[in-house]
């Protein structure tokens, strides 16, 4: 089974705070989704979103400059299922949105890079196949660069969920 992670857009009207629901957000396919929450996006990150997420953990965290706390990336309040085995859903409100956008627009890749390296580089085949790892890590980095920009610019919230 390959974990991974992945987001939604809401628009906030639609969000709802039941377990039910945001099941039912990630079982219909895109298009039924996209009938009952209004305009969708989606994103996912594959087996290595929990790599992604050292890459921000070494973010500076300045709230005085909106930037958000690393995790806010790929965290958030968590909601949990009835069946406390399964992972729970994370939810960011639309101005936690905002901010990762920011943080993402202004944030410097090969700086975050540099931070997390060392701890990575190991687990993707050392020194010589950090070509290819910082191509993957980037790419991701846009992605999500990409989904959280337009869900800012939309003023929708974000859901995620990590199949269990």
């Amino acid at each position: 089974m390959s974990t991974y992670l992945r987001l939604r857009a809401v628009p906030p009207p639609a969000l709802r705070n039941s377990t039910t629901w945001l099941e039912r957000l990630f079982d219909d396919d895109s298009e039924t989704v996209g009938h009952r929450v209004g305009r969708h996006r989606e994103g996912a990150l594959g087996k290595r979103y929990l790599d992604q997420e050292r890459i921000y953990a070494g973010a500076p965290a300045h709230p005085a400059e909106g930037r958000p706390q690393g995790q806010v990336v790929l965290g958030g309040r968590r909601v949990f299922r009835t069946d406390r085995h399964k992972p729970p859903f994370l939810v960011l409100t639309a101005a936690q949105a905002r901010r990762v956008a920011r943080f993402l627009a202004m944030a410097d890749f090969d700086a975050l890079w540099d931070f997390a390296r060392d701890e990575l580089l190991p687990r993707y085949g050392g020194v010589a196949a950090e070509p290819e790892a910082w191509c993957a890590f980037a790419a991701a980095h846009q992605e999500l660069r990409a989904f959280y920009a337009q869900t800012a610019e939309c003023g929708d919230a974000v859901v995620k969920w990590l199949p269990a």
